[in-house]
């Protein structure tokens, strides 16, 4: 008997440093995909490589099979076309139908319509917040059409036997919306690679952060904060920085590890507010070296509008390192009172007045209850999960799909 195959539908690249918690959560589902199973990524690629042909690839150990549908330079900086629009036009009019498609954006979805095989949509963000006019600005376009987004979204909707969702209230805001879809909705824990995100010893952690503080010609008295993610208005930024100049501490430094399309104004920002010294923009990381990074950080700080659970804050936690954050998300629900703390208020003087309580405190936010707060969130357990229910359902069902002979 063939291999079940999972064909997985995102505009990005895996081999590339690509920005964003869905990537991260593409490649543990990669990363972790049992033997059983034969996996596809339909992606991006650089606009000089062969674009639209089938290609033979290995990703983190795992074999991959990987067709980069449309040319992209940069996928962490929005153009004036936006990428999912030319990713799902480029969609339309083929078939990638599989034993089992996993789409992380809805519209793309628009072109499998008629294509055989079981579908499942992942949410990755509190959607009701997300498409409020009056939650932040110019986080997407579509934020200024959702009656339109919501007409293809109930167009589309039901073709998926699954919808996993890594916020609760947005579960529970689509298991309303649409109850006779209800039982398709599940609440699913986002994950993190804990063989990656993993803390150091005192003094190892210690010596990391004295040789960055050299290397960045700093005090070796620096204590740093880290963000991580794209700059992007959805995480606000601007906010970060003007927290800085709030915070009465001259001895930390902000680490902006990231890219997208608000770098130069929050260069711009930096230099205004006269903080050149105190944060540092680092551009778009590696894993492992954020990794690196998590693990020398004092405090890791998000001031996002909206959120679903970001991966980063698993990350952080993984690493052995508090969080701030505001209220967005699923984050505050999963903090406890020693891994870190929510700032209700998005001001700067707030947040500073956050950012303080445990850099004063350090010993009430211990590595270890950090690491216990993230332990439930292992990529290996979560994604072996997701793979064993897609089997039961391959065994029960022995779905019958029109796979392309290079499927092996």
């Amino acid at each position: 008997m063939r291999k079940p195959v999972l064909t997985i539908f995102y505009q990005f690249n895996p081999w590339h440093t690509s920005i964003g918690g869905i990537q991260t959560v593409i490649r543990s589902c990669i990363k972790y995909a049992p033997s059983d199973f034969v996996v596809r990524l339909v992606g991006t690629g650089q606009p000089d490589q062969k674009i639209g042909v089938w290609q033979e690839g290995e990703f983190a150990g795992r074999s991959l099979q990987f067709f980069p549908l449309i040319g992209i330079k940069d996928d962490n900086i929005r153009g004036l076309i936006p990428t999912t629009i030319k990713y799902t036009a480029a969609m339309l009019g083929r078939s990638f139908a599989s034993d089992f498609m996993h789409f992380h954006r809805l519209e793309p979805s628009v072109a499998a319509l008629n294509w055989s095989g079981e579908k499942t949509l992942f949410l990755h963000n509190d959607i009701e917040k997300q498409m409020n006019p009056t939650v932040g600005e110019n986080t997407i376009l579509w934020k200024h059409f959702p009656a339109g987004y919501f007409a293809l979204e109930n167009l589309l909707i039901k073709q998926f036997a699954q919808i996993y969702s890594c916020n609760s209230e947005s579960a529970n805001f689509y298991q309303k919306r649409y109850p006779e879809l209800a039982q398709r909705v599940t609440f699913l824990k986002n994950t993190v690679d804990n063989e990656i995100f993993y803390p150091l010893n005192p003094q190892e952690k210690e010596e990391k952060r004295k040789a960055l503080a050299q290397k960045l010609n700093l005090p070796q008295t620096t204590r740093f904060l880290l963000f991580a993610g794209r700059l992007h208005p959805q995480k606000d930024p601007l906010l970060l920085v003007r927290t800085i100049a709030a915070l009465q501490e001259p001895d930390v430094h902000l680490l902006i590890a990231g890219d997208g399309e608000l770098k130069g104004e929050v260069q711009s920002e930096v230099d205004k507010l006269g903080l050149t010294g105190r944060v540092t923009l680092l551009g778009s990381v590696i894993q492992e070296q954020l990794a690196d990074l998590h693990r020398l950080a004092s405090i890791f700080m998000l001031t996002s509008v909206f959120e679903g659970l970001p991966l980063v804050v698993l990350e952080a936690l993984s690493c052995g390192t508090p969080v701030v954050t505001t209220p967005a998300g699923e984050t505050p629900k999963l903090l406890t009172k020693d891994s870190g703390l929510v700032c209700e208020q998005r001001t700067p003087e707030a947040i500073a007045a956050t950012l303080q309580e445990i850099l004063r405190h350090p010993q009430a936010y211990p590595t270890s209850s950090c690491v216990r707060a993230a332990q439930p969130f292992s990529a290996r357990s979560v994604v072996t999960d997701v793979y064993a229910t897609m089997l039961e359902h391959w065994q029960q069902n022995l779905p019958v799909s029109t796979i392309p002979q290079y499927v092996k």
